[in-house]
């Protein structure tokens, strides 16, 4: 998992993905009128400051803090509301195989200015 934290509690997490060049736009109207309960369902399984960043290319990129990402998964992964977002988002993604939120792509975080400032400034 992600070695710089925020507050102690809170971890960032980041993954990619692939979305359909043809279905760029299609996938942006979706996440402009996320259906509420999702909304509910992410908020209450422990996903906060939740951020998608789309390429022209169909780069997906998920930017999140959590207190446990796996346990969130799973948490989400149970919830009836996510199965159905997950189907409805299926096409959308490269390849089409599997449930899209099982596709992501956990990046490693390798820098963090605050953390490097702080450790700086106290070696100083």
């Amino acid at each position: 998992m992600n070695r710089f934290t925020d507050d102690g509690a809170t971890t960032h997490v980041c993954f990619v993905s692939r979305v359909r060049r043809d279905r760029l736009e299609e996938y942006k109207a979706a996440h402009a009128a996320v259906w509420p309960e999702m909304l509910e369902a992410l908020a209450e399984t422990g996903w906060y400051d939740y951020r998608l960043f789309l390429g022209a290319d169909g780069l997906l990129v998920g930017v999140l803090r959590t207190d446990d990402y796996e346990r969130a998964q799973r948490d989400m992964a149970a919830r009836e509301i996510n199965d159905r977002w997950q189907a409805a988002m299926k096409g959308f993604f490269e390849p089409a195989e599997g449930r899209p939120d099982e596709g992501f792509v956990q990046l490693e975080e390798v820098f963090h200015l605050e953390s490097q400032l702080e450790a700086a400034r106290r070696a100083g």
